[in-house]
């Protein structure tokens, strides 16, 4: 789904109040609370995280999920078994209402992505 938001406020505010909206904060908490430099920026009507045009996540609310796009999956060292339980293809993470995403392995996979970022690693599709 498309939202039509200039800022983060603005994005947040058209999410309706349910599971999907709860897991998109979950996973905003994750990033802001890992890497607190990070901007939190409206691209391709997506939340999108990074610095000076380097962006490393995006998160969307779609119809039955979020999506968190992270570039190439397989770039990170033990994704596999990190996201196991999750629906993943190349560069994005379905985050369903049913997973419990403090029992996986997604808070570690960000830890993992936001090291490669600070390190200059590329992440790119």
């Amino acid at each position: 789904m498309q939202y039509d938001a200039t800022n983060s406020e603005e994005y947040l505010a058209l999410l309706e109040d349910d599971s999907r909206k709860e897991k998109l904060l979950m996973l905003r908490d994750m990033i802001f609370a890992y890497a607190p430099e990070m901007d939190e920026v409206i691209r391709y009507k997506m939340l999108n995280y990074g610095k000076d045009d380097n962006y490393v996540f995006a998160l969307n609310a779609q119809k039955h999920y979020v999506s968190h796009y992270v570039g190439t999956i397989e770039r990170i060292e033990n994704a596999e078994t990190l996201l196991a339980g999750y629906n993943y293809g190349k560069g994005c993470i379905r985050v369903r209402k049913t997973i419990r995403i403090e029992e996986t392995g997604l808070e570690q996979f960000i830890h993992r992505t936001v090291d490669m970022w600070r390190a200059g690693e590329d992440m790119d599709c």
